[in-house]
């Protein structure tokens, strides 16, 4: 009788021993018995009866899913591959596991979906300027469809755009054109500018007694000070025969 109450002795401590579950920090363990959902178990040592009861542990620390190149066509029929990362995270473990068979799997999938009929919906010009705010889009879209799953989209980052080789060359040529635009409005308004300060002194000159000749006397102050300058004068032809007139008196 001693004999068979240590071998049941024993037999209990194997079982319980072989029954302890280590539930860390930051997991939740959703635990079946008979098949059925019983309930959630939190951290730390826990008792799981083998054959009856079965234990899944679920990681509900942040996670980063990364979602790649997806080739889409922009609303003015552009096409561009576009990458972006989701981060999310299990906020109902029982949710997560009953609901869908692989959440992971299933927010990837999802999150690729929903980038490219954002993209689909905006021009090129929009998706470069705001890439923030479709990002914020696609992350509220995809927060709400995996809900019923207990998953919370922490937040949708658009990592890069690339855009076709021509495309690229073509926006190269646009850009420069606009600079050579803004170059030449520039020049034409600097010649403006520089033709009403002209006609301003040619007006002050021609109303101002001796202002002419003062001009006169210091442009011809400003030749002589570098003796390699040579100096041309011109007469007016009234001049010349005025003195020929007086000449032949």
């Amino acid at each position: 009788m001693d004999i068979l109450l240590s071998y049941l002795l024993l037999f209990f401590v194997v079982v319980v021993l072989i029954s302890i579950r280590e539930v860390k920090q930051y997991q939740r363990g959703v635990k079946f018995t008979f098949g059925k959902f019983s309930q959630l178990v939190e951290p730390g040592w826990r008792l799981v009866i083998p054959v009856f009861q079965k234990m899944t542990k679920v990681d509900i620390r942040v996670k980063a899913v990364d979602v790649p190149d997806q080739e889409a066509i922009t609303q003015d029929n552009i096409s561009v591959s576009v990458n972006a990362v989701v981060y999310y995270q299990v906020s109902d473990s029982s949710r997560a596991i009953l609901e869908v068979e692989n959440f992971y799997y299933a927010v990837s999938q999802l999150a690729q979906t929903t980038m490219r009929n954002a993209v689909g919906e905006v021009s090129l010009d929009q998706l470069l300027r705001d890439r923030d705010e479709i990002a914020l889009k696609i992350k509220e879209i995809v927060d709400k469809k995996t809900d019923p799953w207990g998953i919370k989209i922490e937040s949708v980052e658009l990592k890069d755009v690339v855009l076709p080789q021509d495309l690229k060359r073509t926006m190269a040529k646009e850009a420069e054109a606009e600079r050579e635009r803004r170059a030449v409005v520039i020049k034409a308004k600097g010649e403006v500018t520089a033709s009403d300060n002209l006609a301003k002194a040619a007006h002050t000159l021609a109303t101002s007694p001796g202002a002419l000749h003062l001009r006169t006397l210091q442009a011809i102050n400003d030749l002589s000070s570098d003796q390699s300058n040579t100096t041309i004068w011109m007469v007016p032809i009234e001049s010349i025969k005025a003195m020929e007139s007086i000449s032949k008196k």
